[in-house]
């Protein structure tokens, strides 16, 4: 697909971010650096955002730029990105949407079962539609 991926989060994300740039090639990590005017600013120039169901999710829909988003423990259906350009990702499972920020299972197979292939073709989609 190509191009630069930023990411962004928390300081406590950080660490996972090292990692996930560790691993690849341009990225950077922005995890624990930003302001939220910050993210906003360079959303806006994103050609699409990959979220899971956070407020980062719903500033990349309002800067207008397409949106994969990822709901685990969370439904789209509660609150879904104000945008119709993009897709979501939602595996179904028998225990979601928990709504628990820790799984009380001890699994968290709702994310973790989100392949990179299934977000990638959803990239594709939205890529071949514009």
């Amino acid at each position: 697909i190509g191009g630069t991926v930023i990411l962004f989060g928390s300081d406590k994300d950080r660490m996972d971010g090292e990692k996930i740039a560790a691993a690849s090639t341009n990225v950077l990590n922005l995890c624990g650096e930003t302001k939220i005017e910050d993210a906003v600013d360079l959303m806006s120039i994103a050609d699409i955002a990959i979220a899971n169901d956070s407020g980062l999710m719903h500033v990349a829909a309002s800067v207008d730029i397409p949106v994969v988003s990822l709901y685990g423990s969370t439904s789209p259906s509660y609150a879904p990105p104000l945008t119709d350009k993009g897709a979501f990702e939602l595996l179904g499972l028998e225990c979601a949407p928990c709504r628990q920020r820790q799984c009380p299972l001890k699994h968290f197979r709702c994310m973790k079962e989100i392949y990179p292939e299934t977000v990638f073709r959803h990239i594709e989609a939205i890529n071949a539609s514009q």
